[in-house]
């Protein structure tokens, strides 16, 4: 990217500092998704001129669609050398249900961008102790590169809901049970009608294996954010807000518009 392609892009209003993690504040969601589609646009390309390939943990949600919508439509990322992961998918969903993250990734990502893999986590399997173990194999077998995230209404970052969530868990991706409020923004979003249709459990990466990865960029906007993102920049570093792990690593960036950071002192 030139210097005047950069100088046009959006810029943040504020950026600070919270323990460990760098923060971003911008205008409005648009920025946001513009300048971090540019950002990861230019990482994953010196990236591959570097070392040859790239591997990419990306999130699903609401809050990710304009993201990824701009950062497919850019030029300079060669997707025939990167290898995609998503974070999270519920147990018991077909890949082709509206709600199924695989479905999501695969209009949104797969089919537009052709990558080099894209590994999917299987909801409807069988055995899913075996699958967790099989993912967690994938997700190992080569440094992840990229980690681009969301944070979740009660602070949760994938599946890592309070209840489940362990900073220093033992497990790469493990089956979890998922809480009411986690269940109750998925309705929010339009994915399922009511409570009682959101499955009960769900496979995800653990907050090791998201913080693994050689870059964090999490993008969270919009106002119903706000209080999960004051609890994870001002409370504890604890798994009572999931989010607030990332102020322990200084390799994340938590980009947020002026909605999400509306509470934050």
């Amino acid at each position: 990217m030139s210097s005047e392609q950069a100088s046009r892009l959006p810029q943040p209003l504020r950026t600070f500092l919270v323990d460990q993690l760098p923060v971003q504040i911008y205008a409005e969601q648009a920025h946001l998704a513009t300048a971090a589609a540019s950002m990861v646009n230019a990482y994953l390309s010196r990236v591959i001129e570097t070392q040859g390939s790239a591997a990419v943990i990306l999130a699903t949600g609401n809050s990710q669609i304009q993201f990824l919508q701009q950062l497919v439509a850019l030029r300079g990322v060669d997707w025939s050398k990167v290898t995609l992961f998503h974070m999270d998918e519920y147990l018991g969903i077909t890949a082709d249900h509206s709600a199924s993250f695989q479905n999501y990734m695969c209009n949104r990502v797969e089919r537009l961008v052709s990558p080099r893999a894209f590994h999917f986590l299987d909801g409807d399997c069988l055995l899913p102790l075996d699958e967790c173990q099989r993912y967690s194999q994938l997700l190992m077998a080569q440094p992840i590169d990229l980690c681009c995230l969301g944070v979740g209404e009660n602070g949760h970052l994938a599946f890592n809901d309070p209840p489940v969530a362990q900073i220093n868990d033992p497990h790469w991706v493990k089956l979890v049970k998922l809480d009411d409020a986690c269940k109750m923004q998925q309705v929010k979003e339009g994915h399922f009608p009511s409570l009682q249709s959101v499955p009960r459990y769900a496979l995800t990466l653990t907050l090791p294996a998201l913080c693994s990865a050689k870059k964090m960029i999490c993008l969270s906007p919009e106002k119903r954010k706000a209080i999960a993102i004051r609890t994870a920049l001002e409370g504890p570093i604890s798994s009572s807000c999931p989010a607030s792990v990332l102020r322990q690593n200084p390799q994340a960036l938590l980009m947020l518009d002026t909605d999400s950071a509306a509470l934050l002192s």
